[in-house]
């Protein structure tokens, strides 16, 4: 028991002393950008299966390696921008039922599509490079295709929210 107290009273006098005090708000900003670090780590990694598969296709247009970084970045930069949406309208809670839309929503609705849809041409890769598949080219561009849509859906969402914060602040 001494010790539990000798514990909470040095936190305590560390917390009234200012010394070695760090302010909330920075603890939070700094957190959430760990954080949108982690999905950017994850959205590379989706792109790095994406980009193999389409390196391994062999096709005249992906043939170069700078496919697979491409994807990756593309990967990293539309999980950082379009899946955590901070500071949303759609995440604070509505105690009232509406019938209308009113398109607030909109920007969490497009990202959810998004992040779905990168997800899945993910899965997708992974799943051909496991079971080391040979799959046609129509099935290797619906791959490709969802990829690039969910990316691009999750920048447009990154953007659209961050415009309607930036408005609704003014």
């Amino acid at each position: 028991m001494k010790k539990n107290n000798a514990v909470f009273s040095a936190l305590s006098v560390t917390r009234r002393t200012g010394n070695f005090r760090i302010p909330r708000s920075s603890l939070i900003k700094s957190a959430h950008l760990l954080e949108r670090l982690g999905l950017a780590a994850v959205g590379g990694a989706c792109g790095l299966y994406v980009g193999a598969i389409l390196l391994r296709h062999e096709s005249g247009l992906f043939e170069s390696g700078w496919i697979v970084l491409l994807t990756m970045l593309y990967g990293a930069v539309s999980y950082y921008v379009g899946i955590d949406l901070a500071g949303s309208k759609a995440r604070k809670s509505n105690s009232s039922i509406s019938e209308e839309w009113d398109g607030s929503d909109a920007p969490e609705i497009i990202s959810a599509a998004g992040t779905f849809g990168a997800a899945i041409a993910a899965a997708l890769s992974v799943s051909i490079i496991v079971l080391d598949q040979n799959v046609p080219g129509g099935a290797i561009a619906v791959v490709a295709g969802c990829w690039l849509t969910g990316s691009s859906l999750q920048v447009v969402a990154g953007t659209m929210a961050r415009n309607n914060d930036t408005a609704d602040k003014e």
